[in-house]
């Protein structure tokens, strides 16, 4: 299956056709003013809670977008870089019945997904791709300082109009999102304004989410906070730190480098992602101001009976 249509009249046709019919959707709904979840949360001060899956099946997208959670991320970092299965991955995550409840096309789960080029590596090809194929967010693993942040950033942006008060970073993203429509639901006009990164321009529904895993990292994790345009910093389950600290993964070394990132992150107001494998430690780690929680069912469960209200 080819990731874009035939060129020629047909192309023009089906382009046509889509955005026609996405016009007229997004002309007769009320959007909110955040179609990714995620960010809606972020802007209203509440953290959020998500999966992660290897699997690119349908049943799994379907699962994944009715499950009580804020997001689900692809690991494609450690397993194939499958951007055909993405896209399959992303349309089955649409729910028509969803959007004709609430009026609008905003999932109730976000899709992000993390790849395999390291910051000292780049990706750019990997993140237009990506987003192409209508992901809310990417998950840069190992970004060792600003540089590399900004430079993740810059690969979700579009270059940006000279009226634009969010110019830099300077944009690299090549425009061409006709599956990121469909996928969201909207047409050009708005995914153009809306295809940004938050928290640098307050309009966008775009996330870039940086890993630290290593000693300079950790060093440079300030400089890294302060990246406009970084909307969360995240640490997995801190195996990759622990070995690039040389202990343990279960040692205080690698505790203390959790609470340095989370305290540059509260410095900086910049969600702060850590992985919670129980209830208690989800509890924990939100008490202690975490934004951002990778878990799994079993531990959202266990979490959700003894916080009900939360």
């Amino acid at each position: 299956m080819k990731l874009f249509p035939a060129s020629g009249s047909r192309a023009l046709l089906w382009t046509a056709a889509l955005l026609g019919a996405l016009s007229g959707t997004a002309a007769a709904q009320t959007q909110p003013k955040h179609l990714n979840p995620v960010i809606e949360k972020l802007a209203a001060g509440k953290p959020f809670i998500g999966f992660q899956t290897g699997s690119l099946s349908l049943e799994e997208a379907r699962t994944m977008a009715r499950s009580d959670i804020d997001y689900v991320y692809l690991e494609m970092e450690h397993g194939p870089m499958d951007f055909q299965g993405l896209h399959h991955f992303a349309i089955g995550m649409i729910d028509r019945a969803l959007a004709a409840k609430k009026g609008n096309s905003q999932p109730n789960v976000a899709l992000f997904a993390r790849f395999a080029p390291s910051g000292a590596e780049g990706g750019g090809w990997v993140v237009k791709q990506a987003l192409d194929l209508g992901l809310m967010g990417v998950i840069f693993n190992d970004v060792d300082n600003a540089d590399q942040a900004s430079r993740a950033v810059a690969s979700m942006r579009y270059p940006q109009l000279k009226t634009s008060k969010y110019q830099m970073p300077l944009g690299t993203r090549g425009h061409a999102p006709g599956y990121a429509l469909w996928v969201w639901g909207i047409g050009l006009e708005e995914y153009d304004r809306r295809a940004d990164v938050w928290p640098l321009n307050p309009d966008g529904d775009l996330m870039a989410i940086v890993m630290i895993e290593s000693a300079e990292g950790l060093k440079n994790v300030d400089s890294i906070a302060a990246t406009p345009g970084v909307g969360a910093l995240f640490l997995g389950q801190g195996s990759d730190l622990s070995r690039n600290l040389g202990v343990p993964q279960n040692s205080p070394e690698v505790e203390q480098g959790f609470q340095t990132i989370l305290r540059a992150c509260k410095a900086h107001n910049v969600a702060c992602g850590i992985t919670a494998t129980s209830g208690a430690a989800v509890t924990r780690r939100l008490n202690e101001g975490w934004k951002m929680i990778r878990t799994t069912p079993a531990a959202l469960q266990q979490y959700r009976a003894t916080n009900p209200a939360r």
